[in-house]
Formats: C-alpha cells, structure tokens, sequence
C-alpha cells in the first residue's frame, strides 16, 4: 500500500540549536581509586533544555481499535474524547492520520497539516466512529506505519504512532511487524488486553512505551501524557561516544551497562564506544552507567589526577546536520592509599538503587508468571527493604515514587486474579518506564507514580482532567499556547 502526505506543513519552531542537550561532568560512585589495579562506576548524564520554544514538527498516526470488545464499558467513547483532545492540542507545525482497525485496517485521513479546517474534519470523523467486528493489530500496525514510510516531507519532523487496543488479536501477528525508526507508544485498556503483546510491540521500537489503561478510566489522561512529550521533541538521534584513553591514560577497559533505551556498539580497532538514544523531550535526560578497569600503577607514591576517557555527545535538530559538542575529559583522583570501602561505597547515586528496583521488578513479574506468587511478593518486599536502607541522592519524589511503585505492585500480585488483571500490565509499565527512562502511565486517574514525568507532561495532566469535565473549556488550548504559558 502507498499512502502519499501531499500536505505540506509550515517550518516548525526554529531557532537556534546551541544548548538543547547538554552534558553533567561524570559523577563516581568511588571517591578515589587505590594505585593498584581497581575498578571505578562512573554515570553520564545528559539532559535536554527545559525549553519548549524550539521543538520538532510532529507526525502521529492514530491506530485505533474499533473491535466489537470497544463498545464495552464505554471505551470507544473514551477514545473519541481522548483524540478530540490530541487533535485541539495539535497546532498547523503538525500533522496526524488516523487509522483504524477490526478484522482489517483503513486508513481514514491522510496525514493532515492540522489547520483549523483539517481539525474540524478530524473531530467529526473522530465522532462518527463505530466499534465492531475482529481485532487485527498487525493490519492497523502495517497502515500505520505505510502512511509514515510515504511521507515526502520528513525534515525537522518526528515519526511516532499511538496504538490502542482493549483485546487479543484474532487474525494476523503483529509481533512480527517491524517498525524501523518509528516510536510506538501503545495502550492497553482493561483487564481483557494482551498487555505482553502491547509491551512487546513498543519496546521493539525505538524510545516506544507500554501504557495500561484500567477498565473505565479516562483514556485522554495517559494519552495526554505521551502527546505532551511529542509536542516537545527538541533533538533526535542523539550519540553519546566514549573515548577511552587506554594509551596515555590509566584505563585498561571500559564497559557500558546495557539498557532498553539505548543501543551501544564498540570500535574493535579504536575502542571508542558508541551509544545511540533517539529523540529526546524537553526536560528529559538520560544516565549512561560505565564500569572502569583501572590499571596497576603501584610504582607511583604521589596523588595526581588521572585520564581515563573522553565524552561527547552530538544531535540533531531542526533538520541541519549533526551538531557535535564539545568533549568533557572523565578523570580521577589517584592516590597511594587504598580505597577504604570495597565495592561500591557508601554514596551509592540514586541511578544504581533505580535500576537495582526495576530488575527487582522484573524477576518479581517472571516468578509471577508462573504462579509463584508469594515468592514474587517476597521480591518485592526486599527490593522495598533495599530502598529504605539506601541514601539515594536523587530528591525525595523519586524515593516516593519508587517506594509507591513497590507497594502497588505488591497488592496486585495479592492472587493469581488480580495479577492478571491488573498486576501484569503494571509490572510491564513500570519495566517499559525504567528501561526507557521516559513516562509511562501504570493506570487509574489519581497515579501517584509519575517517574521521568516533565514539566509539559504535569501541566497537560491537569489539562486532561479539566477536559474529561467539560470537553468545551479552554483546557485544551493548542500547543504553541502551551509555549507562551511556559
């Protein structure tokens, strides 16, 4: 199938690019290395300007279930509300297709330059939706992502698709689907979904998230969360390389931990590593953690300061070419004296508990899966244990949201009904979050986690409250109203 997106769009936001993405000096998780041969941690931050004045122009296709199971509980009724609301947020720098999908697909718009005329057509299409027959998610993944693979005018723009669904797949397989470059942040709504299949269709694309939506809970609420993100992409293909200085410099090896929300690949000839991270939304920022194998150096008896790698990261925004930035030096002090904690020391940053808890998390989820119920509870309550007995340095709301986080889980993983009613889609939400470090919505109207949450996404949060009130009031005013207010 060949969609073409005749409509051209006006230049987004431009401005200059200097200060999107800035990288933090490298933090230890050891306050020095002996002079013998030792291993430091190191973490590298980067982090993406607050700044919503400059962002990329937005591409979205809506892939909506409108399955026979959509006419329960009045979701397909949300899902209309929860796309008026993204279609008034959208403003003429972005475009958006819908697409839906039964026993087969149909692409219902073209991608559309959201003037006031395209968002009057796209509410009345939204409002004429009806629900009935299979659920083939692999038909409406294909259109979807057919209408983005045609797109004639790609420049300064970000390809993403919302997929939604409340059911199993009856025809096709759409694990096999492979998205390419394209982020699918999916929904899954109720207890009736193939929440692992949704997870698994998003963490197979890059920077995509799993979402679950409870059984008449107000879908315009998690769906605003992600349409916040989007509407503030500030920089994509974002590389972060690290030099190692094996020649000159007192490492013998570097080693990257690995995550969902990266990929990483090492010149065999170099040794310089490249890490990948895709786009970025204002506000966000991402942790790369690195282990340092230190060399022998006992000869030397006097402290000094000691090179270990270089660090530079580059992106690109508003369509101009990779933007290199300037390289920040990773060294350390050395001294005569060995270090006084083994391991890892009393400091520990709030980066390695995070990530202690969500693996935590994910194990408790495998012994769930198998109907080892209690001893998934038990893993739980030591990774809280763990958290408690922790002084994270990463400020009082991450504690809080890890410590909700935990006790969530461990109330829906009370028997095997509830963990496969709402127990499963949590623990994938909450895998999907960490392993993004971006928001993902774990269900329910008051979500008292709102990890990797920026600021857009906490101001349209409240928007999409007042909306699901009253649908005719000011709060889904469109995005570039959103920049002045900012």
């Amino acid at each position: 199938m060949a969609f073409n997106d005749d409509e051209k769009p006006p230049t987004s936001n431009t401005g200059s690019t200097k200060g999107l993405v800035k990288i933090k000096p490298a933090k230890y998780f050891k306050d020095a290395a002996a002079l013998t041969a030792d291993t430091v941690t190191a973490e590298v931050e980067i982090n993406a300007t607050s700044s919503t004045t400059v962002r990329e122009g937005l591409d979205l296709v809506a892939v909506l279930d409108v399955s026979g199971s959509m006419t329960k509980d009045g979701k397909i009724e949300s899902v209309k509300k929860a796309m008026l609301f993204v279609i008034m947020k959208l403003t003429p720098v972005d475009r958006l297709s819908i697409v839906t999908f039964s026993d087969g697909a149909t692409r219902l718009s073209p991608l559309r330059t959201m003037t006031p005329d395209a968002q009057n057509d796209l509410k009345a299409l939204v409002n004429s939706l009806g629900a009935n027959g299979g659920n083939n998610i692999q038909a409406g993944l294909e259109t979807g992502l057919a209408v983005l693979a045609d797109r004639v005018n790609t420049k300064a723009r970000t390809a993403n698709i919302f997929l939604m669904s409340d059911g199993h797949q009856t025809s096709g397989d759409a694990r096999q689907v492979d998205p390419g470059q394209v982020a699918i942040y999916t929904f899954g709504f109720g207890r009736d979904t193939d929440h692992q299949l949704m997870s698994d269709i998003a963490t197979k694309s890059p920077g995509g998230t799993f979402s679950t939506v409870p059984d008449g809970s107000k879908v315009s609420l998690p769906l605003s969360q992600l349409l916040a993100g989007l509407l503030t992409v500030v920089a994509q293909d974002v590389h972060l390389t690290i030099t190692p200085k094996t020649e000159e410099g007192d490492v013998d090896t570097v080693v990257v931990a690995p995550s969902a929300e990266y990929t990483q690949a090492t010149n065999a000839t170099t040794g310089v590593i490249t890490i990948k991270f895709g786009a970025l939304f204002a506000g966000e920022g991402r942790r790369v953690v690195m282990t340092l194998t230190l060399k022998d150096v006992s000869a030397f008896s006097e402290e000094y300061d000691a090179p270990l790698a270089e660090v530079q990261h580059s992106f690109t925004a508003q369509g101009r070419p990779r933007d290199l930035q300037v390289q920040q030096d990773i060294q350390i002090k050395r001294t005569p004296f060995p270090s006084q904690a083994p391991g890892v020391s009393s400091k520990v940053p709030a980066e390695i508990a995070r990530r202690q808890h969500a693996e935590a998390i994910r194990q408790a989820r495998l012994l769930a899966e198998v109907g080892q119920l209690e001893d998934a509870r038990y893993k739980l309550v030591d990774a809280q244990k763990a958290l408690e007995n922790n002084a994270l340095d990463g400020g009082q709301r991450l504690v809080n949201s890890l410590r909700a986080e935990l006790q969530q889980l461990i109330r829906l993983m009370d028997s095997e009904e509830t963990y496969k009613a709402q127990g499963r889609p949590y623990a994938l939400a909450s895998e999907t979050c960490h392993g993004r470090q971006r928001y993902a919505a774990r269900g329910g109207d008051e979500e008292d986690v709102r990890l990797f949450a920026t600021p857009r996404m906490d101001a349209y949060s409240e928007q999409a409250k007042s909306f699901e009130k009253d649908p005719t009031g000011p709060a889904a005013s469109a995005a570039d109203e959103d920049v002045k207010q900012d």
